[in-house]
């Protein structure tokens, strides 16, 4: 919603302030300027990144177009399977075996489908367990192997974000670069000795490029790339929660604990409180007993 707000303010503010003005949008539509900046600039994302960045971009977009958020009721989902997990792997972590290895099959996953949603957390958490239960680590040594894949994850996350902004910072030029087409076109008018109205329409026409390139720079792909950032950032927050969860449980800590110590890492905005986290966890006993 508050994506939408934003949007309409732009939106309104440019184009309705253009109009205030005494303009007309049709003067400002020239698709084939939009074509030329719009073109150069997907092509330009498609020739300067690998296929898994760009497959990445997209699924970025996706969740922002879809506006899916990480929840108070996503985090609820994950302190709890943590915590069983951390229960079953209590009886020995070849009990495990049966859930790790086929998450999206087992019972214990199931009940919670938010997790089951995100590959690369569901990933993160059964190849991290199945690490655990392949021999014996230390703390010291897990916090080591996991914090070089975390940031692994960071870097390949973040990529898709730094190259649209790059594409943003690009959009003035290739603005111009339409733009000068445009004037080239109406200098061609001037040689076959067109009227002077003509010549002025299509040097208008040719300006509405520079407008184009700042508009969506500054407008739409810096805005989309600040956001893909943040996307990021959230869900770098959650490995991370992850990742103290599973380092407080190999250190000797009870499940409890070490599943507070994953909930003070947690977004502020979406933070349990430890009463709550002990609501749910009593809750979960309750039903399981």
């Amino acid at each position: 919603m508050q994506q939408i707000v934003g949007a309409g303010i732009v939106l309104g503010c440019v184009f309705g302030g253009f109009m205030l003005m005494g303009g007309s949008l049709k003067v400002i539509w020239e698709p084939v300027e939009l074509l030329i900046i719009a073109g150069a600039a997907l092509g330009a994302i498609v020739l300067g990144n690998p296929r898994h960045v760009l497959n990445e971009m997209v699924i970025q977009l996706r969740k922002l177009v879809t506006m899916r958020k990480q929840g108070s009721e996503f985090q609820r989902q994950l302190l709890l399977l943590m915590y069983e997990l951390l229960q079953t792997a209590a009886g020995g972590l070849k009990a495990l075996d049966q859930h790790v290895e086929a998450p999206h099959e087992s019972p214990l996953f199931q009940r919670y489908p938010l997790i089951l949603e995100e590959p690369k957390l569901l990933h993160f958490i059964v190849d991290n367990f199945r690490l655990m239960a392949m021999g014996k680590i230390n703390a010291h040594e897990l916090e080591g192997v996991l914090e070089q894949e975390l940031e692994a994850i960071h870097d390949e996350l973040t990529q898709p974000s730094k190259s649209l902004h790059k594409i943003a910072e690009a959009m003035p030029g290739f603005g111009i670069l339409a733009a000068v087409l445009g004037i080239v076109m109406a200098m061609n008018t001037v040689a076959d000795g067109a009227a002077a109205a003509d010549i002025a329409t299509k040097v208008a026409a040719a300006m509405v490029g520079t407008f184009i390139g700042i508009f969506f720079c500054y407008g739409v792909l810096d805005p989309i790339s600040n956001m893909m950032k943040q996307l990021v950032t959230q869900e770098m927050s959650t490995l991370e929660c992850v990742k103290v969860v599973l380092v407080t449980h190999v250190s000797g800590k009870p499940a409890l604990l070490a599943i507070d110590a994953g909930r003070r890492l947690v977004q502020l905005n979406i933070k349990p409180s430890f009463a709550q986290l002990e609501s749910w966890i009593d809750a979960l006993q309750q039903a399981g007993a």
